[in-house]
């Protein structure tokens, strides 16, 4: 799958189904969202609302894996970019279904390293880094994809189904 936009820091914003990210990924947008809040502002209950929309997206046990995954490449990226990360306030219903261009690259490194795609990946590693190739940021981005792949591996990885065994 390729990108449909292409992502530049001069893009403001573009709408999210622009972008041909998948569903779950698309998902993650609000979570992230909620995630960046909640590390500029400590006091706010902002991560608790992130792990409850990953649960409703994903149900539960699924969803606060998702979560609990996604935090340390939000922490990550916010670190490197020491704060200066653009996002859209979750709450905004007139955002809801746009990105910024620091979010899009977001979900573009995420996008990549679940379907394996090294050489995109690097790339999209190195644009919202703006060139930090941070070994930290890559674990945590390879770990959430590792979990939760993309495609036919996804399918290979889910969970167990249930059988009775007489």
């Amino acid at each position: 799958m390729t990108l449909q936009v292409s992502i530049t820091p001069e893009l403001a914003q573009a709408p999210l189904v622009t972008f041909g990210f998948d569903s779950f990924e698309v998902r993650l947008v609000s979570v992230m969202r909620h995630f960046v809040t909640a590390a500029n502002a400590p006091g706010s209950q902002a991560w608790h609302r992130g792990f409850v929309i990953a649960a409703e997206n994903w149900g539960e046990t699924h969803g606060l894996a998702v979560a609990h995954a996604l935090w340390p490449v939000v922490r990550e990226v916010l670190v490197l970019r020491q704060g200066d990360f653009a996002f859209n306030d979750p709450l905004d219903l007139d955002t809801r279904d746009l990105l910024t261009a620091d979010e899009a690259q977001f979900i573009a490194m995420l996008h990549h390293m679940r379907r394996d795609e090294t050489g995109k990946a690097r790339d999209a590693v190195d644009a919202l880094t703006r060139g930090q190739m941070d070994p930290e940021l890559i674990r945590a981005g390879l770990s959430f994809a590792d979990r939760f792949p993309s495609g036919a591996r996804h399918r290979l990885r889910g969970t167990p189904s249930l059988r009775v065994v007489q």
